[in-house]
């Protein structure tokens, strides 16, 4: 029973104080403690709406043309699970761009926000629309309205972002950057 009751400790940081005091006491558990456990089980039972809600973010950034050789750019993506870091990545992208725009765009292309969504509904979580904040506007203007652009009408490799974005599985958001 208290290895269950630890294991909810992760969501329920209510309780930590009162489980961790009852698993001292495994080695020679008393009635009392058996009572103590069964009460933290009674107060989950009626307190299920104080657990942590966990949410999913997702961040991204690219530079335009940062490899002088090749003229390529890199994308740097995070996602968040609460306020825990759980994937990142950055890679030099497979094509050059033309614009900033275009590299930030196909940096939201290569982002597992998606992909995360889906492997977590597997695990009975669900998500509504995930935020994917990025600081480009006009990449996000450009996601936002799926009619083909000048700029951007030879990419194909980007059209998972368009397709996300009108089921209503991500939202792109701005942020802006924080100086240092």
């Amino acid at each position: 029973m208290i290895g269950s009751l630890l294991y909810l400790t992760a969501t329920r940081p209510d309780i930590q104080f009162a489980v961790c005091l009852c698993a001292r006491y495994q080695a020679s558990p008393r009635t009392s403690h058996r009572q103590a456990v069964k009460r933290i089980f009674r107060y989950l039972k009626f307190t299920p709406e104080l657990g942590s809600s966990l949410s999913l973010r997702g961040f991204l950034d690219s530079d335009h043309a940062g490899c002088q050789i090749d003229r390529k750019s890199t994308s740097g993506t995070c996602q968040f699970l609460g306020t825990s870091l759980v994937s990142w990545s950055s890679r030099k992208q497979a094509s050059v761009s033309l614009s900033t725009t275009e590299a930030e765009y196909i940096a939201a292309a290569s982002c597992s926000t998606i992909w995360m969504k889906a492997t977590l509904s597997d695990f009975g979580l669900s998500f509504g629309r995930i935020p994917l904040l990025v600081d480009s506007t006009s990449a996000i203007s450009i996601a936002k309205n799926p009619v083909l652009h000048s700029r951007t009408k030879h990419r194909r490799e980007v059209e998972g972002v368009d397709s996300a974005l009108i089921k209503g599985e991500i939202e792109s958001q701005w942020t802006g950057l924080i100086a240092l």
